[in-house]
């Protein structure tokens, strides 16, 4: 076999389509919508190569049309768990010894495949299963997800080619290996490209991986895992399983070969599996990694000097796009007085301007909430602030489940600081605004970095470059995504790694060498080329 020092394709953004009126990609989505919506889908289990079907199975539907059945996807039994770890375990001895350019190969293949024959379909399934717009659809299960195959793969090589200082008497080299075991990969239902990444990106390193995707990301994640098999990853290299999440990670996490988790989900899930890693640590070959991704109360706060329409916008994009569900989504804004009047006034003409409904009326900028218990949770706090003395609801407010889990675009406003929709992450379409005295700007950049426990993202506007750096300084850790005079949202891989510390995660930057350096082993290794003859140093000479 020949050999060469390899370079891999420039890793380059997928270009955003636009789906405007009269393109051939917003009708070839909205074909794939209709033959998918008017089918129904099986989902089994995919462990070492074989779909299996357990008959134990559960309903997916969209949440803007929660009576309509999209299909089922089968659980799996503890003995499932067992094989996919064992199954994972025998592929590792292929998998991991495979040259990395054939594993470039297949994961750039992949990424060919979704922003080509698997566009319309991809973004299709997430748009029915997890009721995203065309747009949102396209930003996640396409674009993003072609960066994260691309970029890791440029991200790969860079780190391999990191290598240290060799003399002319010895050589000294840097092995990348696997790690030694398996990765429990665990993703959310809000992205798509994160179910894709997160056992992907571990793989790529030579590991393998079990897969849980979200129960409520279903049906785009069979076609993900439809994108991995025709590109050509191994059987038993990602097995994907799901069923009760209690049983399934308390299996894995079991294992004496648990090597690491790579995770994307709550706070308190994240916290409860972290305990139990540590509570088996005396089971495992090796310290294993945590890799996490939690919660946000993510902020936006404004100077004085800031532009209000500016804001308003970074408000409406940044608290109600894809209905708010974004890790990164703003939650709880600060605004100064002399500016809140036309802020107010700009926020309320862009809700007004809202429409609400299914993702195939591409008219609609605001589809459902994920599923029934988010609804309810909304609708409570919605309900308490219409009750609460020192809170009031400026815009929004409305709820209807009756065929979708519809929530209103909601701003309260609070004379609370404190007020409880200000400190919990509601994950939804409700923003609070709390409006401060102009002169308080010191003083409200340390409210807003004492007030949450998370610190994902957050976004400070101002003219007043002094200003600025003062937020930049005070909330340093406040934040592992931080914009200026731009909302919270929206980073783009390649451009703004992503990750958060405190109660957000492990800030290990999605899309990013930090993220891979996670799913690697090194060795040192160094030939000495003529070994010493004599133990004896210099030194030890007589005078």
């Amino acid at each position: 076999m020949g050999k060469g020092f390899y370079e891999v394709p420039v890793a380059k953004n997928e270009p955003i389509l636009s789906y405007a009126p009269g393109t051939p990609e917003r009708e070839e989505v909205l074909k794939a919508y209709k033959e998918m919506y008017n089918s129904t889908v099986d989902v089994p289990l995919y462990i070492n190569g074989k779909n299996i079907e357990t008959g134990n199975t559960a309903v997916m539907s969209p949440p803007h049309d929660h009576k309509h059945k999209l299909g089922v996807y089968h659980k799996a039994e503890k003995k499932h768990i067992e094989e996919a770890i064992e199954g994972a375990l025998e592929a590792r001895k292929k998998w991991a010894t495979m040259p990395w350019p054939n594993r470039a190969a297949i994961f750039l293949r992949a990424a060919e495949l979704i922003a080509g024959p698997y566009r319309a379909k991809i973004n299709a399934a997430t748009m029915l299963g997890q009721s995203k717009n065309i747009f949102q659809a396209e930003i996640d299960s396409a674009c993003e997800l072609i960066d994260f195959l691309r970029f890791n793969v440029q991200s790969m090589i860079e780190i391999y080619k990191e290598q240290p200082e060799s003399t002319a008497s010895a050589w000294n080299r840097l092995e990348y290996r696997p790690l030694e075991g398996f990765v429990y990969a665990i993703t959310p239902f809000n992205f798509t490209a994160i179910a894709g990444n997160l056992p992907s990106s571990a793989a790529l390193m030579g590991n393998v991986a079990i897969w849980k995707p979200s129960a409520a990301q279903m049906y785009s994640a069979k076609v993900v895992l439809d994108v991995f098999k025709e590109a050509g990853v191994p059987d038993g290299v990602i097995n994907m399983v799901m069923g009760d999440p209690n049983m399934i990670t308390e299996t894995i996490l079991d294992s004496p070969d648990f090597a690491g988790l790579h995770f994307t989900g709550s706070t308190t899930v994240f916290k409860d599996i972290w305990k139990k890693i540590g509570n088996n640590i005396d089971k495992y070959k090796t310290y294993p990694r945590i890799v996490g991704e939690t919660g946000g109360k993510d902020f936006i706060i404004a100077h004085k000097t800031s532009n209000p329409k500016l804001v308003a916008t970074a408000i409406s994009r940044g608290a109600f796009e894809y209905q708010g569900q974004k890790c990164s989504a703003a939650s709880r804004c600060y605004i100064p007085k002399s500016l809140w009047g036309d802020v107010k006034k700009y926020v309320q003409e862009d809700l007004e301007s809202f429409k609400m409904g299914t993702p195939e009326n591409m008219d609609n900028f605001i589809n459902a909430v994920i599923h029934e218990k988010s609804f309810d949770k909304l609708a409570g706090y919605i309900d308490r602030a219409k009750e609460d003395d020192n809170a009031e609801i400026i815009a929004g407010g409305g709820y209807d489940k009756s065929e979708g889990y519809f929530i209103e675009p909601t701003v309260i406003k609070t004379e609370d600081p404190k007020y409880t929709t200000m400190c919990t992450e509601l994950f939804g379409p409700v923003v609070t605004i709390y409006v401060y005295e102009d002169d308080k700007w010191e003083e409200t950049l340390h409210l807003v970095d004492e007030t949450s426990e998370y610190a994902l993202t957050g976004a400070v506007f101002s003219e007043d470059r002094y200003a600025l750096q003062q937020g930049v300084d005070i909330l340093e850790n406040a934040a592992g995504n931080f914009y200026l005079n731009d909302k919270p949202t929206g980073a783009v891989v390649g451009q703004q790694p992503f990750g958060g510390a405190r109660a957000s995660g492990t800030n290990d930057k999605a899309g990013s060498k930090l993220n891979l350096y996670r799913w690697v082993s090194p060795r040192m290794v160094k030939e000495t080329f003529v070994s010493p003859t004599d133990y004896r140093y210099p030194f030890l000479g007589e005078d």
